[in-house]
């Protein structure tokens, strides 16, 4: 059997992307390989959010056709967001590529390869689980994706450009899929979309997030349901609830809020307001003092004032978010915040990011301070590492576990580890012997 190197850039909703092709492929005949030595054909599965993803995308692509005129790879198909972004424009560009297939046509995939005919397809066809799918995380933590697309037309992002409308799987789909995911040996599965909190408003008429998740719910084997990239408007009272009264959702929220002073998000085209997300982070900790939070934050935007970056400096030492990404401003042609005045010189982008960098350094060294000696459940990932419900998989931090003398646990187990220290996103622990 000839053999495929897949690799998946960007987010784990592009990693889904990437796992459809990889089902789609192993069953017309292509082994998966997980080494890029002895690999005959290589996918690269690209992201083009930021232009610094653009940069990684094209280097990877770069470097795949290298390996291709060395002889060491007799094919190279690119997929992903960048193909979708450019079209055949990036055929064009990169001549030596086999194929290209765009991300409403995963399904050409192993047709792309085999032919070496680019597929493309329109945006807007309604959205099934996938016929197949080759899981490419770990068997114990896997990714839902619940919808696709966006409709919330933020003025720095290209998504909706890119993925088209908001569109849902339908509930009975997903129950099936996640059933078949569980299956597989997954203990963790976290729920992704653009937008989580707005899955079904498409398909019902409004969302039923709430709904999907008491049906997941009914599955055995999954101990933790996480959910991801969720918007704070709405988070819905009968959400929480559930939340708050389930052990096996985890608690805790990926909720990208990108700033706080109310004329950059309004310049933005954001939904929230600084009163309304202080609201809302006041009632999460009310309803769930040990709830765990992780944010993104854009800085440098366009007509961002240092009264504006202040207001959001003394947000992030205020608020104590567990998790924080910090973006600096990118400028992406065809987005409507490419045209606004005000545009930031990059060392200013820059400093801001290291100003809220070290702030939330300074918040994690706390949060850290106060676990120590504390006893939590951990998931490993492997027989030296692993993660409590506070940390995502991929993207937040991880706890360094001491076996002791008892035998190591392995990848998949829950065990119990009380913590003994911590330097930033890197914990420690002594794993606990039951007796």
């Amino acid at each position: 059997m000839p053999k495929l190197f897949i690799v998946s850039l960007g987010c784990p909703k592009n990693l889904t992307d990437a796992e459809v092709m990889a089902g789609e492929l192993a069953a017309s005949g292509w082994e998966l390989t997980s080494e890029e030595e002895g690999a005959d054909a290589a996918l690269v599965n690209t992201c083009a959010f930021l232009g610094s993803a653009v940069e990684e995308s094209e280097g990877e692509i770069r470097r795949l056709l290298a390996l291709k005129a060395r002889g060491r790879l007799k094919k190279v198909l690119v997929a992903g967001c960048l193909v979708e972004r450019e079209k055949r424009k990036l055929l064009e560009r990169f001549p030596g590529l086999d194929a290209a297939v765009g991300i409403h046509a995963l399904a050409d995939a192993a047709q792309a390869l085999e032919t070496g005919r680019s597929f493309m397809a329109p945006a807007g066809a309604p959205l099934g689980s996938p016929r197949l799918k080759a899981r490419l995380t770990a068997q114990h933590s896997a990714y839902l994706k619940v919808a696709d697309g966006c409709d919330n037309r933020c003025a720095y992002c290209l998504i909706p450009s890119i993925r088209g409308a908001f569109r849902s799987k339908p509930l009975e789909a997903l129950a099936e899929e996640a059933a078949r995911l569980a299956d597989s040996g997954a203990k963790e599965i976290s729920l992704i979309a653009q937008d989580t909190t707005s899955y079904g408003l498409d398909l019902y008429k409004q969302p039923r997030l709430e709904e999907l998740l008491r049906e997941l719910l009914k599955i055995k084997g999954v101990a933790w349901w996480r959910l991801m990239y969720v918007y704070p408007e709405r988070l819905s009272p009968g959400l929480l609830k559930l939340m708050r009264g389930s052990a096996r959702v985890c608690r805790y929220l990926d909720m990208p809020l990108q700033h706080v002073s109310d004329p950059v998000l309004k310049l933005m085209r954001r939904k929230s307001t600084e009163s309304s997300i202080r609201a809302k982070l006041e009632e999460l900790r009310r309803l769930m003092p040990d709830m765990a939070i992780r944010t993104n934050f854009i800085t440098g935007f366009p007509g961002e004032t240092d009264a504006d970056f202040e207001r959001l400096l003394g947000f992030v030492k205020e608020a104590r978010f567990d998790n924080v990404g910090v973006f600096a401003y990118s400028r992406e042609p065809g987005t409507p915040a490419a045209s606004l005045p005000g545009q930031l010189p990059e060392s200013v982008k820059k400093d801001r990011v290291e100003a809220l960098v070290r702030a939330q350094s300074e918040v994690v060294d706390g949060l850290n301070a106060a676990m120590k000696g504390k006893t939590v459940e951990v998931l490993m990932d492997s027989p030296v590492f692993g993660r409590t419900y506070r940390d995502a998989p991929d993207i937040d931090g991880r706890l360094e576990v001491a076996a002791g003398r008892g035998p190591a646990p392995k990848a998949g187990d829950l065990v119990r580890v009380k913590i003994t220290g911590a330097t930033g996103y890197l914990r420690r622990g002594k794993l606990i012997i039951k007796k």
